[in-house]
């Protein structure tokens, strides 16, 4: 239905090849094409620094994505929107932010499905401060078990950190309601968005949550960029975290003073024509119908599932919400699977998916994936299972 709005795929088609790795990477809309070409053949400037016009005209610009991300997800105000260089970039950032309020024996909850992104810098936090990782059940359907969840909360939880959509299993997990149990609790909230911005549309108030993190890449957007959003308040008792040009207010040769955020967490150049092509792409997606696109959506999903179903000895990992499943072949290597996919132009995903201890609590070594956007078609599935079905016929 969009198909014909993103270019690669039809340069993709000539070469013989059918893309399948969107939670990976998303392709990029003709409008983010236009917008990059623009800005980098009619004048590139820096931001927020020189007073002639040319630098103007971009500041100008590049602060309309602020608000525009802001609208995109309901934030209070555009001065939550912090601009990184990726998701894992504001995890970190977080992370490093965060530490002081973090104390031997204080515990960070967290769940098994998380992405190394949302796990790694939480975990060396806890190395750093003596703290303790504690973590959420999940369902045999890949659920967090919301029933069990609340019994985690502890006198000593200081903080939440948990994925809005499995990047591996493709479920939807109840972010809003485990929001308000830290809310309870007195513990801030983070919310892994980089999937589940892609699959639904977002109100960071309406989940409750204290801080979001997307990336800007999986958002059919441009790669180099990720977005945080922090409730104010809270923003502005972060530390910076890296030290530099346009974060500061006033330097002398022994102390400086630093910005309010967001600007405090910009140091340096920042990814100018990144963000300039990320609004690019949001407008595009703001002229979508968005029940006509899950509804695309959910009958591609529905497709997927079944072929799955009906081949001997394939098993999916978890009951998938979103356009994305993994799956396991009873006696075939993940990796052997992929590249005889490969080889018939079917471009997947196989291995761990940036998520070790979810695989080690499925019991598998890794797994094949298989992962839609909304330019993605039948017929992108009609040879999917037929390149399946021939690497099935020699493996198994």
């Amino acid at each position: 239905m969009w198909h014909n709005d993103f270019p690669a795929l039809a340069a993709l088609a000539a070469r013989g090849i059918t893309y399948l790795d969107s939670a990976a990477t998303a392709q990029k809309p003709a409008a983010l094409l236009l917008a990059l070409q623009t800005y980098l053949s009619q004048g590139a400037a820096n931001v927020h620094r020189a007073g002639y016009r040319l630098a103007d005209e971009v500041t100008s610009a590049f602060e309309a994505c602020r608000d525009d991300v802001a609208a995109f997800i309901g934030a209070a105000q555009r001065d939550e929107i912090v601009f990184t260089r990726s998701a894992t970039e504001a995890f970190n950032l977080l992370a490093y932010g965060l530490e002081a309020q973090i104390n031997p024996g204080d515990e960070l909850l967290l769940s098994p499905l998380e992405h190394h992104a949302n796990l790694l810098p939480w975990q060396q936090l806890a190395a750093r401060r003596d703290a303790k990782l504690t973590w959420l059940p999940i369902s045999a359907s890949g659920h967090i078990d919301l029933s069990a969840a609340g019994a985690r909360f502890s006198l000593r939880t200081k903080l939440l950190a948990v994925t809005q959509l499995s990047n591996v299993l493709g479920t939807l997990q109840p972010v809003r309601e485990l929001c308000a149990l830290a809310a309870q609790h007195g513990v801030l909230s983070v919310v892994d968005g980089a999937q589940g911005i892609v699959h639904g549309s977002v109100d960071v108030r309406a989940l409750g949550c204290d801080f979001y993190v997307f990336s800007a890449h999986k958002l059919y957007g441009p790669d180099g960029l990720g977005v945080l959003y922090g409730r104010q308040h809270l923003l502005n008792q972060l530390p910076p975290w890296q030290f530099g040009g346009e974060m500061v207010q006033q330097v002398s040769r022994d102390s400086a003073s630093f910005q309010a955020a967001p600007l405090r967490f910009e140091a340096g150049t920042p990814p100018i024509s990144a963000v300039l092509a990320l609004r690019a792409s949001l407008a595009y997606l703001c002229t979508l119908e968005r029940s006509a696109v899950a509804a695309h959506e959910a009958a591609l999903l529905q497709q997927l599932k079944s072929g799955l179903d009906q081949r001997a000895g394939v098993r999916r990992l978890g009951d998938s919400d979103a356009a994305l499943v993994s799956f396991v072949v009873n006696g075939v290597h993940h990796a052997d699977l992929a590249q005889l996919l490969d080889e018939q132009g079917i471009a997947v995903r196989s291995g761990q998916h940036c998520a070790h201890p979810l695989m080690a609590t499925l019991g598998v070594a890794g797994s094949t994936r298989v992962s839609l956007g909304l330019y993605s078609q039948a017929a992108d599935l009609e040879r999917f299972f037929t390149a399946l079905d021939n690497a099935l016929a020699l493996l198994q």
